[in-house]
Parts: structure tokens; sequence; C-alpha cells
């Protein structure tokens, strides 16, 4: 903590062009993305695995607010759209390794009306078919228990992708290592058409290999349950919050439960598209080499972008084609994007722009209106502009990056030092790095770091800054502390998709719901989380 309340004496010049962001993470917070809802890049997370801490695990999720029963083609990946995750491991704000994801969607079953579906051992036509339909005559293909072979005739709507890491001017293709293509995982329809999802999705996890024997590179892509929580109707009415203290603000009790949710997560029971990696380290430092949390060469910067192609041409009865130069749509480093900071007309040239450019938006940062907003609102004290205190975000410095790291250009990225070794279970903290917890946001990001809590207190709340970490800038929070289900403990990490069929939106207290919950839960999933997490007790099924 003493490191990080220190870093804020560095050069001012430093800071000039500090980059966007104090606030939240990124749905539909720019005009062009809330057109394009499939280039929408909704969060972004690096963290050191758990079970293998030789290797990071990125989590790339995309497209907002995905209804689970909102069929009948639900919401593929788009294959105009090239995601990649970029990562700067000589601190010059540049990508030096990039991993580029792109999609292809096959229609299996042309005269079928819907994307998926399937039941028992499949339905065929009875006795009393009409003509010209035989009895015997399949009509229902059996219930999908696999992405593949004859498990998979109702998967009529498939969708395979490729994974490339582009290294200097190496382009390396990474393949399944069995040969087999790398198949998207559908969403989640329901307990007919997919008895045993979590078996199904976690199919989806494939070993990677490149021609040069990289190796020990695992893969998912498919529809997951989004992990981001925040109540956000409390936050766009004008910061309404309905926190404890009545000055946006938890109580004491509230602000140690790190499970408890005192007001409704706005993303709970929505889906989101998740690309997610893990990647040896060897292959992201400078050096190919692991180091220790006090070697410079051990932290790296990391951010990931969504870029349509330039051209295409959409053919009947085939495949689009998609080709030509790529025009970014959007980029996101740390959960600090433009929601609440950036003007609504720089919005969209801030999401097109490279990082390494971010002197251009110092405008909005020096001075956030959004600090000034909660300071008139609420009434606490806030630091005095220019801030100086969240240097550490956008350049390495310590905490994250020790000590003869090059500080770099003003950028903003996720710094993550790869030599911190992922933290227990038990010893988490959800409010990371200020919270203790070494391995927390914004040293990385785990899914079940509370980022709207951290940068309110951190960046609105200057709890960084001498004489700020008091009461109540130091308990500022949405009073939403966990996901609504929580997150796996081995990779890919997220939560397997919602049912369509048995998962359904319910306020806290709501009569309807399924009784008391170990949180004020927003949502709740009548099929059973997978088997090596616990999760919320299910609701019946009707």
């Amino acid at each position: 903590m003493s490191k990080l309340k220190s870093a804020a004496g560095l050069v001012l010049s430093l800071l000039i062009a500090m980059p966007p962001g104090v606030f939240a993470s990124s749905h539909r917070e720019a005009p062009i993305t809330a057109l394009d809802h499939t280039a929408d890049i909704t969060d972004f997370y690096a963290f050191v695995s758990y079970d293998h801490p030789d290797r990071v695990t990125f989590v790339l999720n995309v497209d907002p607010f995905l209804q689970p029963s909102n069929g009948p083609n639900y919401f593929p990946f788009d294959p105009s759209i090239v995601y990649q995750i970029k990562i700067d491991n000589d601190h010059d704000a540049r990508a030096d390794v990039i991993f580029q994801f792109r999609f292809q969607t096959h229609i299996l079953d042309a005269g079928l009306p819907v994307g998926y579906a399937g039941a028992g051992n499949g339905v065929n036509a009875p006795a009393n078919s009409p003509a010209p339909i035989k009895p015997g005559t399949p009509i229902v293909p059996p219930a999908i228990t696999s992405l593949t072979g004859d498990g998979a005739a109702g998967l009529s709507l498939q969708q395979t992708f490729s994974v490339n890491m582009i290294k200097g001017d190496r382009d390396i293709a990474l393949t399944n290592t069995t040969g087999s293509p790398l198949i998207a995982v559908p969403s989640n329809v329901g307990p007919r058409t997919m008895p045993d999802y979590n078996a199904l999705a976690t199919q989806g996890i494939y070993d990677l290999q490149g021609r040069d024997g990289d190796s020990n590179i695992r893969v998912f892509a498919g529809t997951a349950a989004d992990p981001f929580f925040i109540d956000l109707g409390a936050t766009f009415d004008s910061l309404n919050y309905r926190a404890g203290t009545g000055v946006e603000a938890l109580t004491p009790e509230q602000d140690a439960d790190d499970q408890l949710s005192s007001a409704p997560n706005s993303v709970a029971g929505f889906n989101v598209n998740t690309i997610a990696i893990e990647v040896p380290i060897k292959l992201l430092t400078c050096d190919g080499a692991l180091h220790a949390a006090t070697d410079p060469k051990g932290t790296i910067g990391t951010w990931a972008t969504t870029s349509r192609t330039e051209i295409t041409i959409r053919r009947f009865a085939n495949p689009a084609l998609n080709f030509g130069r790529l025009a970014q749509i959007q980029r996101f480093g740390n959960p600090l994007i433009n929601e609440l900071i950036i003007g609504t007309g720089s919005k969209d040239f801030w999401s097109m722009s490279e990082p390494v450019k971010d002197m251009q938006f110092a405008s909005f940062d020096l001075d956030p209106l959004i600090g000034r907003v909660f300071n008139a609102v609420y009434g606490f004290k806030i630091p005095t502009p220019p801030r100086t205190d969240l240097l550490p975000l956008v350049t390495y410095a310590a905490p994250i990056a020790p000590k003869g790291t090059p500080a770099g250009p003003i950028a903003d990225l996720m710094r993550l030092n790869t030599g911190v070794p992922p933290t227990p279970k038990a010893q988490r903290k959800r409010l990371g790095l200020i919270a203790g917890d070494p391995a927390g946001f914004p040293n990385g990001r785990r899914l079940t770091d509370d980022v709207v809590d951290i940068v309110e207190r951190v960046g609105v709340g200057g709890i960084l800054s001498p004489g700020f970490n008091v009461a109540p800038n130091n308990l500022l929070g949405d009073g939403v502390n966990a996901p609504d289900v929580p997150p796996q403990e081995m990779f890919p990490y997220v939560h397997f998709a919602y049912s369509g069929r048995n998962s359904r939106h319910i306020s806290p207290g709501d009569p309807t719901g399924c009784g008391d919950q170990p949180t004020s839960s927003s949502m709740q999933n009548s099929d059973a989380p997978p088997a090596n997490q616990g999760g919320p007790s299910p609701c019946p099924v009707d």
C-alpha cells in the first residue's frame, strides 16, 4: 500500500497524457459499439492461472446482455470480426505478441428452422403422420451430447474458429493437437436439447500446438455466463445508488462480506460470448523465460481489440466473404473504460485509437468529471486536480512493476506482473491490491475482482492520496460484491452459459424466487454449476 501511495510522487509530466477511464466496465459504452454489439468488448481479464502458475489466462468477453432464451439462432461470433489479444513485453506500449481469433459459421441442416434441436434418442414421425412424410421418418434429431459425431446431429448452426499467434514477423497457426477443427461452444438451449450442458461445454476446451513445438496452450470459445457485476441501473440514474449509508458508501459490514450483494446485479442472468486462452509465460516475455516478481522482464502490458475487415460480400446460400484491411472498432485495457469519462463526441475516436497515442485524451483525465459529480451529489471531499495518484494504472510503475522497470509511454494497458503467484481461493480479496491481495486488480484482473468498488475508491475517492483513505471514500461501492454465479477454479474459469429454458431474472426479495439464497441474486439458474465449484441453490424446474 505504501508503495502504491509513493507512486503519486512521480514526475507530473508523465501524467499529462493519462488515458481515459475511472469507472466500471464496457457494456455499450460508445455510440459505435451501441450499434455494433458483436464488436463490443464487455470485459477483458488477465491473470496468472490458478492451477498452472507458469501460465497466464486471458479472457475476452464480447457482445453484452445476451438473453439466454433468445433463439432460434442465439448469439454466434461475428465472422467479419477479428478478435485480438495483444501483449507488450518490452514496455513501449506496442504489441510484441498477438493472438488472433477468426470464426466461420456453418449451416449443417439447411431445412431445420432453428439453430439447435434435439430430444432423447431422436423423435420419428408417428404412425398417423400425414403424407408425404412416412411413419418412422426422423423428425427431431437426438439430444445434443457432443460437439462432433452422432451426438452433434442437432447442431445445425456450427461455428469453427482459428487461432494465430503473431510474434514479430512470424504468423504461427495454432492448431488442435488432435488435428480436429476448433468448434465454438453453442448457447445453452435447455435440458431437453442439451441434457448435460456442462459436459458439452467442457468438450470445447482444446489443447493447441504451433509449428515450432509451442505447447501447453489451451483455448475455449463459446457462450458463457457474464461474470461482470454492477448495479448499472443506479449508476446511470445519475449515481442513484442503494448503498447502506446513504452517501454511496457501504456499511463496514457490507464491505467486509466479499460475497454479499445488497443491490441488484444488472448483468446477472445474461450470457456473453467468451474467448479464453491460457498461454505459457515463456511465450509472452521478451526473452522467453520465467521471471521473479522483482525482475522487470516479468511485467507485461496487455489489451484486447475487435476489428472488422474492410470488405464483406454476402452471397446467397454461401458463407459471406470477409477480406481486406482491418478497421479497429474497440479496444480494452483496464476496466476503467470510457462510459463516464470520455465525452460522447470522442468515445468512438478513443475506441479506434492505439494505447500508445493516449496523450491526446489528457483533457478528460486530469480533472475527471465523474469525480466532481460524486462530490456534488454526495458531498464528500475528493483530491484536487491534476490527479497524480493514478499513475500506476497507466505506466509500468510500483506496486505492479518492480523497481527498475521502464515506465514507458502513458497508455491504457492492463499491467500484469507474471512473477506474482496466484492467491489461494481462501485468501483472495475482491478489492485486490488495495486490500493486500497482490494477485488482484490492478495487477491484472481476475473474474471475481470488484473493479467497480476499486475504481470508485481509487479513481473517485482518491484513497491513494494522503488524507483521503477515510470514510466514506474508502467505503464507496455499488452494493454488488460478487458475480451472480461463481466462476470456475480452473480453465476456462467462466461459469458455463445460463440455460435458455430454465433460467429467469429475479429481483432480490422477489416472492416468486427460490427462497433464501447465499447472495441477493438477480438471477438463478436451474442447471447445476460445473462440478468443480459450488454455487447458489438452483431454482426448481416447473
